[in-house]
């Protein structure tokens, strides 16, 4: 058993800090993701034409358990793969392959959103979306940097003049209370404004639906925006109120973004291959999901040992 996993047994409570969710929660995602493994597994091996029986090879050093939680420390504290390896007591490059193997695993269980959670059933995703069109919903965007890519129309494409560097940006559309992220949309080109991205995927929602954001929004009539000060001009004292009124329904958004950089690989540069981006990031919405309570996994009867 690694330092790790036998670190958070023997102090359950010190979990969120060490991967991002409460004990219990980790418990669920576990016993989910190994059942989606064999799953997979037996399908794979239904598939194989085999001339000796199965069951040989070499035996993996770590246990499923152990690696799901290298996967979710990875991505919690965003440390090398060298390190990773060696704290789990295992190579390098197998660190880095139990992470790729383990990623798109967590990434099906964990839908990154409500509306992702209900679009494979048309009639639950009309009565979500209509029932939606009773709040005013939240959206803001945040960048994070990326390597800086080699092709020369690939760097100015994602090079923002904002940042300063190269970057991607993802969209994040909220509750009014920040009980759950309702949709989002990850690895756009940093330039790309935020109104042109939020006009690309509003389809996602009735024509109906409302929304509040910053002044990065300003036009969108769908969207109800700050007070602008007009240029060479002030504020009046009740319009600094309205904004400050404004802002205080608004910061919940701020609170969730947050949340979801307690994930150090979207806080820092984007060191992985740009075409996971996408993928890393709904997957760390997934868990922050769980983490606050808005996705239940269905619980197993057999305990986490």
């Amino acid at each position: 058993m690694s330092d790790i996993l036998n670190h958070i047994e023997e102090n359950p409570k010190r979990t969120k800090r060490l991967i991002g969710l409460e004990y219990e929660q980790l418990q669920q995602l576990i016993q989910n993701a190994e059942r989606l493994h064999y799953d997979k597994q037996e399908l794979l091996e239904s598939k194989k034409v085999r001339i000796i029986a199965g069951g040989g090879g070499r035996k993996p050093k770590l246990s499923l358990k152990e690696q799901i939680i290298l996967t979710l420390v990875y991505l919690r504290h965003l440390t090398t793969f060298e390190l990773l390896g060696i704290q789990f007591g295992v190579s390098e490059s197998t660190a880095n392959d139990t992470f790729n193997y383990w990623l798109p695993i967590l990434r099906e269980l964990l839908p990154s959103s409500l509306i992702e959670q209900v679009k494979k059933n048309e009639s639950d995703l009309m009565v979500v979306k209509e029932i939606l069109t009773d709040y005013e919903l939240i959206v803001d965007s945040y960048e994070q940097v990326r390597e800086r890519p080699v092709d020369n129309k690939e760097q100015e494409k994602y090079y923002s003049g904002k940042a300063c560097k190269h970057t991607f940006k993802s969209q994040i559309i909220i509750l009014p209370d920040a009980k759950d992220i309702v949709d989002v949309v990850a690895g756009e080109p940093g330039p790309k404004s935020d109104i042109t991205m939020f006009r690309e995927n509003r389809d996602n929602f009735d024509p109906k639906q409302k929304f509040k954001g910053d002044l990065g929004y300003l036009g969108e009539d769908l969207i109800d925006t700050p007070i602008k000060t007009p240029r060479n001009g002030k504020l009046t004292i009740e319009q600094k109120k309205e904004n400050k009124e404004f802002s205080s329904n608004r910061v919940f958004v701020e609170h969730r973004i947050r949340s979801v950089k307690i994930f150090r690989v979207v806080q820092e540069r984007f060191r992985l291959n740009p075409k996971k981006y996408e993928q890393v990031i709904l997957t760390i919405c997934g868990v922050v999901r769980l983490r606050i309570g808005a996705l239940i996994l269905p619980a197993e009867i057999y305990a986490f040992t």
